[in-house]
């Protein structure tokens, strides 16, 4: 069975979608219309430094990873999807659970709310790399202040957020424990944290307001690492994602399970091939 997967945030890189312009060109002035500033500009020609900004980065791989799918025609063929935090919505575009405009300013919305999260406190990320999940976990239950795990990218990879005090004590009481590495990552903000509760009322508010219709194959969401189908379920699990953990290794697992055989990563970059590989290294995972 056919696996599509959708990247999120990180994925970005200049010169981003411009092989699918030409064929495309509608759907990329369209984004342009929607949002009111040239984003195909600025993937095109922009620096890295431009496409870092949280409200350009995400449409931006979400425009990419959409139009890479439409693109596809009749060989974009699932039998199940799943998109890494904001890939989700990529993904709700690409099987007919959301249009195009609703996708895209969710989306803008979504990242405008945590731009403003971003700033309300000081906050960052971090990979843990070497250490088993639940010691992570026991770890970040322990720390003082708000720290919590946010991305289970892999077997051995962790990804905690929080406010900055208690992500860097967690970092070295995780050294301290065993991990091979503790890096903090390049972002300004606590993503899919408590932290990111204000962005998360902001786009639940923008969410009841779209109409979702059923995917044309299951999505298996971030939040809960399993099948969705129902759009109230849909919708829920967007909403909760913002300040809720991706459970990425536990969602390609429950794919592989219900009859996954191959990943076809959609959009711009190879990570998430990467992640399967580390995931699943007996199964095949490639670019769409």
């Amino acid at each position: 069975m056919k696996a599509y997967i959708f990247p999120g945030q990180g994925a970005q890189s200049p010169g981003m979608g411009k092989d699918l312009y030409n064929e495309n060109k509608n759907l990329f002035d369209q984004a342009n219309s929607i949002l009111g500033f040239e984003l195909s500009k600025i993937m095109f020609e922009g620096s890295m430094e431009d496409l870092t900004k949280t409200k350009v980065t995400q449409p931006a791989v979400f425009l990419h990873s959409v139009v890479k799918a439409i693109s596809l025609g009749f060989d974009f063929e699932p039998s199940m999807v799943a998109g890494h935090s904001l890939g989700e919505f990529s993904a709700l575009v690409a099987v007919g659970s959301l249009s195009f405009e609703d996708g895209i300013n969710l989306v803008y919305q979504r990242a405008l709310g945590m731009q403003k999260a971003c700033e309300e406190q000081s906050s960052t990320m971090a990979a843990i790399i070497g250490l088993e999940d639940a010691i992570v976990e026991n770890i970040c239950e322990k720390t003082e202040g708000i720290v919590v795990p946010a991305n289970y990218n892999t077997p051995g990879q962790l990804v905690i957020s929080g406010a900055t005090d208690s992500v860097e004590k967690a970092c070295e009481e995780c050294k301290e424990a065993g991990a091979k590495r503790a890096l903090l990552l390049p972002v300004n903000g606590a993503f899919h944290s408590p932290l990111m509760s204000s962005a998360e009322k902001q786009l639940g508010e923008a969410l009841d307001s779209i109409n979702f219709n059923v995917p044309r194959c299951p999505i298996y969401q971030n939040v809960v690492a399993q099948a969705v189908n129902d759009p109230d379920e849909i919708r829920a699990n967007l909403k909760a994602q913002l300040t809720g953990s991706v459970k990425w290794s536990q969602t390609i697992n429950a794919m592989i399970k219900d009859g996954a055989t191959v990943f076809y990563e959609v959009g711009p970059g190879r990570a998430l091939q990467g992640m399967v590989r580390k995931i699943a290294p007996e199964l095949e995972s490639i670019s769409a």
